[in-house]
């Protein structure tokens, strides 16, 4: 029995020996067929990387700088709450690590800045116009709904068209998966950096600067927003009851000069001046406090604040990425020789079955 196995093993691996060196021996005979689709395939990578235009990739960071916490300024705060005011906290971490990378990808903050302004030529157009000028959109449009859209720059975005909605569509999704890349060195340190990349050179060193100043102002906003808001509230505040004590102040004069030479037993015609300077006493305490809690809240605006510090910007040239003319040929020759192989097997193994 043992013999029987054996005997069909070497029966086995004869026959697959035999059928490998029959598929070597086919392949070779057709050399002449796979080496001229190498060529072919050099050919082409040569043609490709010949007209394949250079990827540009300007590239900007900057470091992040955002007080935590409130120090001395705790009791105030706690004083301030008892008035039902919050002076502290700002927008918190939301925009921190990860979200802060998402935020810069997010679609409100690319389209925004496509509908920045920049000097082409003399003329001033949007990023998103220059987009498709580079991309020549406009020759492919003719004849189409598409061919009289426009992107002004600063446009209202509510305003937008079907037709502009779906373009702005497609820029964001070109924009977002090959040419927009964000990164975070380390977690710990807030310096972030931006990378874009382009097919032109300018476009990318502007649609980097513009998406950096458009994500650092929402940064910005959103971070002091709470305590912006108080501010104004306390400040508001403090102009009605100071019109409101400038109004007591001149009604005790008032009611001092309507009771000159008073009789002094006739009191009750005494009493709107006591009234009025009731008045004056609580809206001077009001108000004294008001603007301790003014100032206050501009400490913490300030605090609440962050600094957004550009430590390197792109600088024209721009680095380029260029498919080299070698690596076309390399590729193109290897890409169609195996493609022609792979052809080759599967039209001997047809031809095997249909026999």
């Amino acid at each position: 029995m043992e013999k029987i196995l054996v005997k069909n093993e070497e029966i086995s691996f004869k026959d697959l020996f035999e059928s490998v060196k029959e598929w070597y021996n086919y392949l070779l005979s057709q050399w002449k067929i796979v080496l001229l689709a190498g060529i072919l395939g050099a050919c082409i990578g040569l043609v490709y990387s010949i007209y394949k235009k250079p990827i540009y990739t300007a590239t900007l960071s900057f470091a992040l700088e955002d007080e935590k916490g409130s120090g001395g300024l705790g009791g105030a705060l706690g004083l301030a709450s008892s008035f039902g005011l919050d002076l502290g906290g700002g927008g918190g971490g939301i925009f921190t690590g990860a979200n802060l990378a998402e935020l810069f990808k997010s679609r409100s903050m690319v389209e925004k800045t496509l509908l920045s302004p920049v000097n082409l030529n003399g003329k001033e157009i949007s990023l998103a116009e220059m987009y498709i000028q580079n991309n020549k959109w406009r020759e492919s449009w003719k004849g189409t709904p598409f061919a009289n859209v426009q992107f002004l720059p600063n446009f209202n975005r509510e305003k937008f068209t079907r037709s502009q909605d779906s373009i702005m569509g497609i820029l964001y999704q070109n924009l977002f998966t090959s040419g927009l890349s964000i990164g975070q060195k380390d977690k710990k340190i807030g310096i972030v950096s931006i990378d874009v990349s382009s097919t032109d050179e300018l476009f990318a060193k502007y649609f980097c600067e513009a998406l950096a100043k458009e994500v650092g102002q929402f940064y910005i906003e959103t971070k002091s927003k709470k305590a912006r808001i108080n501010m104004g509230i306390l400040e508001k505040q403090v102009d009605s009851i100071r019109g409101e004590l400038n109004s007591s102040i001149t009604g005790v004069a008032v009611a001092n000069d309507n009771t000159f030479n008073l009789n002094p037993a006739m009191n009750v015609r005494r009493a709107p001046s006591a009234r009025r300077q009731v008045d004056v006493q609580a809206n001077t305490a009001i108000l004294t406090e008001l603007v301790k809690q003014s100032e206050l809240a501009k400490v913490t605006l300030r605090k609440e604040t962050p600094l957004i510090q550009v430590i390197d910007k792109p600088i024209l040239p721009l680095p380029k990425d260029r498919f080299g003319k070698g690596k076309g040929i390399v590729i193109g020759g290897f890409l169609l020789g195996f493609l022609m192989v792979v052809l080759l097997i599967f039209r001997k193994m047809i031809k095997q079955l249909a026999v």
